[in-house]
């Protein structure tokens, strides 16, 4: 099963819980591919029971084609993280993205309202 809400902070928080397979991660990257550009999403797997190696790399490779820094993972277990790296993607990049809100501030000229 998998809920997707809108966080306060505007990000899309995608849950997912049950068995992650390779027909889990298409419908994940179909919500992606969904979302609009710029969105902030973050895909919690602390549900997620089950992981399929073949849904890894589904995700994995969906991944690849997005913008650095606008997919957060979280609830990943050791095994997924490695896997993950296999495939080419950089978890750390991924975690540590900017909130929005600190995001937008960065983005003024004086680093305040």
């Amino acid at each position: 099963m998998v809920q997707e809400t809108r966080q306060p902070d505007g990000a899309i928080l995608i849950r997912l819980d049950g068995t992650f397979d390779a027909v889990a991660a298409w419908g994940v990257r179909g919500r992606l591919n969904a979302c609009s550009a710029g969105d902030a999403v973050v895909l919690d797997f602390s549900q997620v029971r089950d992981f399929d190696d073949l849904g890894v790399a589904v995700l994995a490779s969906g991944l690849a084609s997005r913008p650095a820094g606008d997919v957060a993972m979280r609830g990943l277990r050791q095994h997924q993280h490695r896997m993950f790296r296999y495939f080419g993607v950089d978890l750390d990049a991924l975690h540590h993205r900017p909130p929005p809100a600190a995001a937008a501030l960065d983005a003024q000229p004086d680093g305040g309202p």
